[in-house]
């Protein structure tokens, strides 16, 4: 990180990530190097946006000409009232997760969904078209993850949540593009049979509660796919369980996160990610963690 702050000067281009909180945020770290590797003069910053301060954030991109940012949890919905343009795919998906500014024109895309379905595809093979999943939790990242889903040609997304009228509601608005209905957790066992993937969208099992798990991997097909969004653990003990008890193929978080900045990196550049570079980065920030500790 040393020789990017040392080589700031008065060509450098600005980039960051708003969120609250955003301390833990692992793109500062990634991007960095993204813009390294390809010895792009730029730098990369954590901004901590607290509520109700967002459009005056936004304001700030224009004014400062950051050339990029990324939005995050919790600012996704409000940030697109603030854009001039929103990309078809990310309109559809009711979030923003990427803004471009192009001379004063902020444009706002959505990374996840693309980037879930990247990184699942080329760690697990899986095909999607005409298959059953099944999907836990209705928060923020399920849109994104289930537009991209039914642009594969997915048969069904069954949405099961704790809250079942959450589950229900966001079936019925994402209905416009999907196949997919709404369930109580209760319901788990029997989606599980008919589903090839099964996707944690819940911050359950995340860092620090490491020991929490989704739903009950004994339902679990040793020919389904079990993916998780969490990428802090690496394995969360749903994937460690599906994968050990039941012989599943697992698919953790952090190919999501870090295809989500590659395709970030790829709209603000214009030029290919150097993704192997930002996985190692990514990875060798959780080892620093891991020997502190």
């Amino acid at each position: 990180m040393g020789n990017t702050m040392s080589r700031l000067d008065s060509h450098t281009l600005f980039f960051g990530v708003f969120g609250d909180p955003i301390r833990q945020s692992k793109s500062p770290i990634m991007l960095n190097r993204a813009f390294e590797a390809v010895g792009m003069n730029a730098a990369y910053g954590a901004f901590h946006i607290k509520p109700g301060t967002l459009k005056d954030a936004i304001a700030g991109i224009r004014a400062l000409q950051f050339r990029g940012v990324n939005v995050t949890v919790p600012h996704k919905v409000e940030v697109m009232d603030y854009l001039d343009h929103i990309d078809e795919a990310a309109r559809t998906i009711g979030a923003v997760n990427t803004i471009v500014n192009d001379d004063g024109k902020l444009t706002g895309f959505n990374t996840d969904g693309i980037g879930y379905i990247r990184s699942l595809k080329e760690e697990t093979g899986i095909e999607l078209r005409g298959r059953k999943v099944l999907m836990i939790g209705a928060g923020g990242a399920a849109r994104g993850v289930g537009y991209a889903l039914a642009k594969e040609g997915t048969e069904h997304i069954y949405i099961a949540n704790r809250t079942t009228e959450k589950a229900v509601e966001l079936a019925a608005s994402m209905s416009s593009f999907a196949s997919v209905s709404g369930h109580s957790l209760d319901d788990i066992p029997a989606l599980a049979a008919e589903a090839a993937l099964i996707v944690n969208n819940t911050s359950v099992g995340m860092h620090p509660n490491v020991d929490d798990i989704p739903m009950d991997v004994s339902c679990i097909r040793p020919d389904t796919v079990a993916s998780d969004l969490v990428y802090n653990p690496l394995v969360t003990r749903f994937l460690r369980e599906a994968r050990d008890q039941r012989g599943a193929t697992v698919h953790s978080g952090l190919g999501m996160f870090i295809y989500q900045g590659a395709y970030a990196f790829e709209y603000w550049t214009g030029q290919p990610a150097p993704v192997t570079v930002m996985r190692e980065a990514v990875l060798a920030s959780f080892e620093a963690a891991a020997a502190k500790a």
